[in-house]
């Protein structure tokens, strides 16, 4: 009878024993998961950067506003945002957003952390002129990294259509109203002395522009983004498409009164066009909400400097650190600079 008890006793210690081993394996696997988190951060940055290390365990989430469903802004956003998810451990969801003005808005409200916009623009709401003149400058983000060119595209399935010129009297979708497109259009017509009252205005997004285009409902309808646009490209594939082209003469013009803007060409590839087409572009810049953690943002520029080639989506051919370090209009997150910094770049901060 005794040697039962002693047998019982015995099975229940093991028991006991056999269940805490489990509760302790279960937090060394939590353990282990932030720590595989923690190192893909810090494999993405420099070797040894503890700090982005510890940044990276923190988990953060972001969220990062970009374009319509249909243009450069929310394609490529969002494999931006997956990748930097997949290789640090700061989690960023893309989500579609209304343009660059209404982006800055959505951050400086706290909807969002990072935002996609137009350098123009950004520089706009920083020192409170053009779009956001009425409500004072909006000075609550800093700049994370210019990525590539948006260029100005003047669409249109007329080809009789050849010139700025041209657009008098035309139906124009001039982008949706107070985006930054809307003030591209004002300025790209104040080089060639028009004004809205020279065509018949709409304010459409780029896909009911091209929609539109498809239709006859509009004769030509500026877009400004990256190209190839999935709008346009959707319209070329039913409709000739032609760009629109603009001359040195009213370039040198444009870019004397409007700085932000520089000679560009949109390659005849791009939509199937008989050549290239010469226009202005203005820079696409990621910025960050100034409350964002140094080591979130530093997480943000690693994951897409230090593996571009893997990165899913053709502009990823377009990306440089030169390029990403060259805004001055707006200083950098200091998470950014510390990363540029790393890389040889030293950038302005607050």
């Amino acid at each position: 009878m005794m040697k039962k008890k002693i047998l019982a006793l015995l099975l229940a210690t093991v028991m006991v024993l056999g269940l805490a081993a489990c509760g302790g394996g279960n937090d060394g696997n939590s353990a282990g998961a932030g720590s595989n988190a923690g190192t893909a951060g810090s494999d993405t940055g420099s070797a040894g950067n503890t700090d982005n290390a510890g940044g990276s365990g923190s988990g953060a989430e972001l969220t990062f506003t970009t374009g319509g469903d249909q243009g450069t802004y929310y394609g490529f956003g969002s494999v931006l945002a997956g990748q930097i998810s997949d290789r640090t451990g700061t989690a960023v969801t893309a989500i579609v957003g209304n343009g660059s003005q209404q982006n800055i808005y959505a951050m400086d409200e706290g909807d969002a952390q990072l935002g996609f916009v137009q350098s123009d623009v950004m520089a706009y709401a920083y020192n409170g002129t053009s779009l956001f003149e009425d409500e004072g400058k909006i000075d609550s983000f800093s700049t994370v990294a210019a990525l590539y060119m948006e260029q100005v595209q003047i669409i249109t399935v007329d080809p009789e259509i050849k010139t700025v010129a041209d657009l008098k009297g035309k139906s124009v979708s001039v982008g949706d109203s107070g985006s930054g497109v809307y003030f591209n259009a004002l300025d790209v017509l104040g080089a060639y002395d028009m004004t809205l009252d020279d065509i018949k205005p709409t304010f459409q997004s780029f896909g009911d522009s091209a929609d539109a285009l498809q239709d006859g409902k509009i004769d030509a309808a500026f877009i400004v983004a990256g190209a190839p646009t999935t709008a346009v490209v959707s319209l070329s594939t039913n409709r000739d498409v032609y760009v629109v082209e603009l001359d040195d003469e009213h370039i040198d013009k444009l870019i004397a009164t409007s700085p932000y803007y520089s000679k560009n060409v949109i390659p005849a590839a791009a939509y199937g066009l008989e050549k290239d087409a010469t226009t202005v572009a203005v820079g696409a810049v990621i910025i960050a909400r100034d409350d964002v953690s140094e080591d979130a943002v530093y997480d943000v520029v690693s994951g897409i400097f230090e593996s571009i080639d893997t990165l899913g989506h053709d502009k990823k051919s377009e990306l440089s650190l030169d390029f990403a370090a060259s805004i001055t209009a707006v200083p950098y997150h200091p998470g950014a600079a510390k990363y540029f910094s790393e890389k040889g770049f030293d950038v302005p901060t607050k």
